[in-house]
């Protein structure tokens, strides 16, 4: 039997385990994409083992329990009746079919890609990897990754105990010995926390193998809990469809970032022109102005191609200019806020502020490079005793790119506060009570929009 036809009935013995449920499914990395997922394939009687380096989630989760504010426990225990289970051992992997990795890719302090993630979980499970196992790479990240990661990760492990990444180019001489192979593809994660309108199983899934076996069999997998899936050329093509689709985000956010701060000048309401212009039945788009922009992809995937694109010389200036108008959004609700003190004879250095909302975004109990705690910081520099108030945050400890040690402040005694700063407009706000007893209110987010007051100032 030549290589092609050994390969076509792997094929089709894989869609067929995947029809029948016998496939199982592993999630390494169980945050904001990857216990989404897991539910997911939960739901269509998958079995799913979850793997993650931190002891304390794994622990919660087996206890039938979420750290997640928008997934609930029930859920949670709706999985394990369907076999899920969570682990920090790594040796699991040999018991797995599909390993879907679904970590981190943040940023360096010099705006270079940290793949120190992607790294690290690529070398831990390439020694327990095994002939027909599927590999694929969630994690948003530069064109090529895969290829020049995973791939050869795997390759460096699984060579000397005869396990490859099956490629293109494997010989069709059926007399030739062939490595046993290990499919790897690219299917980037299409998460929008807060978003209770869309469906995640209508979200369409882009995949890229890196041969035509590794493509169908993601898009097999997948195509069981997703109504589409995108096949693409490649996992580069899959990775940049990724990026050009959160870069579109970020240009068209920095354009309505700039134009409100131009607006503010000329003594316009960016919110008013925003609205009118969206009554245009074609050839436009709304975005809407903010203090900047937070979650794990607009802010970053920016700086990953043009970390990309330099290698080939080639600038991305446009690009790089979004990035660096956004990143300084905070800045510039720190100098409105200062403005709007000053007018109130309050100095920002030992000004009591309070800011209201620290999520990146509206009703999601995630940080991850939320612009608010950039101002918390900017106007602690500035001198001034700063509070905060989330509901989903009683504390904000120490991250990556910051170190608060917080406790969330109560709304009671608003009036106490100099200012309060509108950084992260959650629904639960009472808008209309919050600028009734405070002295001034400084809203990023149009949060109160409607209300007719002179002590607020919108920036």
């Amino acid at each position: 039997m030549s290589t092609s036809q050994t390969e076509t009935l792997r094929l089709q013995a894989w869609i067929e385990r995947v029809q029948d449920r016998s496939v199982r499914v592993g999630i390494v990395g169980l945050g904001y994409v990857g216990l989404p997922l897991t539910l997911l394939f939960s739901d269509e009687r998958f079995r799913v083992t979850g793997f993650d380096i931190d002891p304390s989630k794994v622990e919660t989760l087996n206890s039938g329990q979420s750290y997640i504010h928008r997934i609930e426990p029930d859920h949670i225990r709706a999985a394990q009746t369907s076999g899920f289970h969570a682990t920090t051992d790594f040796a699991e992997i040999g018991n797995v079919d599909a390993v879907l990795i679904c970590v981190p890719t943040p940023l360096h302090e010099d705006h270079t890609p940290d793949m120190s993630y992607v790294v690290s979980t690529v070398e831990a499970l390439a020694p327990y990897l095994r002939e027909g196992q599927l590999v694929v790479l969630e994690s948003t990240t530069y064109p090529g990754t895969t290829e020049e990661i995973v791939v050869e990760t795997i390759n460096r492990h699984g060579q000397p105990r005869g396990v490859s990444v099956l490629r293109k180019s494997v010989s069709s001489d059926a007399s030739e010995p062939m490595l046993c192979g290990v499919m790897v593809a690219f299917s980037p994660e299409r998460e929008d926390p807060g978003n209770v309108t869309t469906p995640r199983r209508d979200i369409p899934k882009v995949i890229g193998g890196v041969d035509s076996r590794a493509g169908a069999a993601a898009s097999a997998l997948y195509g069981s809990v997703f109504h589409r899936t995108v096949l693409m050329s490649s996992p580069a093509a899959a990775e940049m469809t990724k990026l050009l689709e959160n870069i579109y985000r970020c240009v068209n956010i920095a354009l309505i970032n700039e134009l409100k701060q131009l607006c503010i000048h000329m003594g316009l309401d960016i919110w008013e022109i925003v609205a009118a212009a969206a009554t245009k039945p074609f050839g436009f788009q709304a975005f809407y102005p903010g203090p900047g922009v937070g979650g794990h992809c607009i802010p970053v995937d920016p700086f990953y191609l043009s970390w990309k694109a330099k290698q080939f010389g080639f600038p991305t200036r446009f690009i790089e200019l979004a990035g660096e108008v956004n990143e300084a959004m905070p800045a510039y609700v720190v100098e409105s806020t200062t403005r709007a003190l000053k007018r109130n004879g309050i100095l920002l250095s030992g000004a009591r502020i309070l800011v209201l909302g620290v999520a990146y975004k509206r009703d999601v109990d995630d940080l991850r490079e939320s612009p608010a705690l950039s101002i918390i910081e900017l106007l602690q520099q500035g001198g001034a005793e700063v509070s905060y108030n989330d509901p989903f945050f009683a504390t904000v400890g120490q991250g990556r790119k910051y170190d608060l040690r917080m406790k969330s402040a109560p709304l009671d005694d608003l009036a106490s506060f100099h200012g309060v700063v509108i950084v992260t407009d959650h629904s639960s706000y009472d808008y209309g009570q919050i600028v009734a007893n405070a002295r001034l209110v400084i809203d990023s987010r149009n949060a109160t929009k409607g209300i007719d007051s002179a002590k607020i100032v919108r920036c």
